[in-house]
């Protein structure tokens, strides 16, 4: 079992920059892969990027790339989200997933464990 919690959200003006971060229980946090999804209201959760196991791959949503960089801590079981140019349509919950064998890195049916989610509002 995994327990994630989600820090650093808040309240930024547009253009500005935030970093999420994921903590994670247990001590075999390098055995899964991590990714970030975010839900607006009324909208679908969508993928927003992922990390795998020792971070050589990521992933990234079209919208979010070139913009926001996802990474992990293995020594520390941290996997962070920082985000910058940050736009009004990125204001969301942001959710930290994780799972040993995502059976899709871009959907949230890939991932069993979730954290409760942080707000993140971008003003304009």
């Amino acid at each position: 079992q995994v327990q994630l919690i989600e820090s650093g959200g808040g309240l930024v003006q547009a253009g500005g920059s935030l970093r999420l971060s994921c903590a994670t229980s247990g001590r075999t946090f390098s055995r899964y892969a991590m990714g970030w999804f975010r839900q607006a209201p009324g909208k679908e959760r969508e993928f927003v990027a992922a990390i795998s196991w020792n971070g050589g791959s990521t992933y990234y949503a079209d919208s979010v790339k070139g913009r926001f960089t996802i990474s992990r801590d293995n020594s520390k079981n941290t996997a962070d989200l920082q985000m910058n140019s940050l736009e009004p349509e990125d204001t969301a919950i942001y959710y930290c997933a994780a799972d040993q064998w995502p059976s899709t890195w871009f959907y949230k049916s890939g991932y069993n464990y979730w954290g409760q989610g942080i707000q993140v509002t971008v003003s304009s």
